[in-house]
């Protein structure tokens, strides 16, 4: 695929991505955003909704907005598309969104088709609704067992979950894992990034943070951290949506 051709392509594919450095209207309400590098949103095809079409890998891409790198597809009708790249996906490779496709790296289907132990990428949470779980590089979940119309499948929390069968999964883990491991060797990096410099509530005043005052190098002087507003900072603080948590069949671990 040649520069030229790979601009005009790509171009449809993306838009600015605007800046607004944490503020609404002006006004700050985000705190420890800042400027950062210019950069284009990808628009990824996180529903896999191009159902019996064959497509070709073009390229494996950088993409600034994830951690997870993604593929160019070109479909046999001339569309092209980005998904997320799994693991073991390369160039030329082709993939298919069907459900009497393959159970191969990058093909899509619904998860009544596929086999139970299978790792699975950008899961539908809700039929239709566009993959919402396992879009982090090296992340996969794992189908443990399809029974009353839902597939278990456990999350690399530990969790055990319960999809409906009629969701739409790709194949495969996702790759670039070893992101993690990166080092950001240098303040500017993360100003690039668009992350400002954090403050300790121990170094600030007393009317500024909760943790503040005192002479010297003093502790918090309360019983738990508390964040800068007043609330608890520490235990659990995940919101047990009642809708949801009847879906849950094992917390997570620890």
């Amino acid at each position: 695929m040649n520069q030229e051709l790979s601009t005009k392509v790509t171009k449809r594919l993306k838009t600015l991505l605007k800046k607004h450095s944490g503020r609404s209207k002006g006004v700050l309400t985000v705190r420890g955003q800042g400027g950062r590098h210019k950069r284009y949103y990808r628009k990824i095809d996180f529903k896999r909704d191009k159902f019996g079409v064959l497509g070709e890998v073009m390229s494996i891409e950088y993409d600034p907005n994830r951690n997870v790198k993604i593929a160019l597809i070109k479909y046999t009708d001339g569309e092209y598309r980005y998904i997320l790249a799994p693991k073991g996906l390369s160039a030329g490779d082709k993939v298919i969104a069907d459900d009497k496709s393959e159970i191969k790296i990058g093909n899509a289907m619904r998860l009544k088709n596929i086999i139970t132990g299978t790792l699975v990428h950008n899961v539908e949470l809700a039929p239709g609704k566009g993959g919402q779980l396992g879009r982090s590089a090296g992340v996969a979940l794992q189908l443990l067992a399809k029974e009353g119309g839902f597939a278990n499948l456990k999350m690399p929390s530990g969790e055990v979950r319960m999809v409906s069968l009629q969701s739409m999964a790709t194949i495969g883990a996702l790759g670039n894992e070893e992101v993690r491991q990166r080092v950001l060797g240098k303040a500017g990096t993360s100003r690039h990034m668009g992350i400002k410099p954090t403050t300790r509530g121990t170094a600030q005043d007393p009317d500024s943070h909760p943790h503040g005052g005192g002479e010297g190098r003093s502790g918090i002087g309360r019983k738990s951290p508390m964040t800068r507003y007043g609330r608890i900072a520490v235990g659990k603080t995940r919101n047990k949506k009642k809708w949801t948590s009847k879906y849950i069949i094992k917390r997570r671990k620890g």
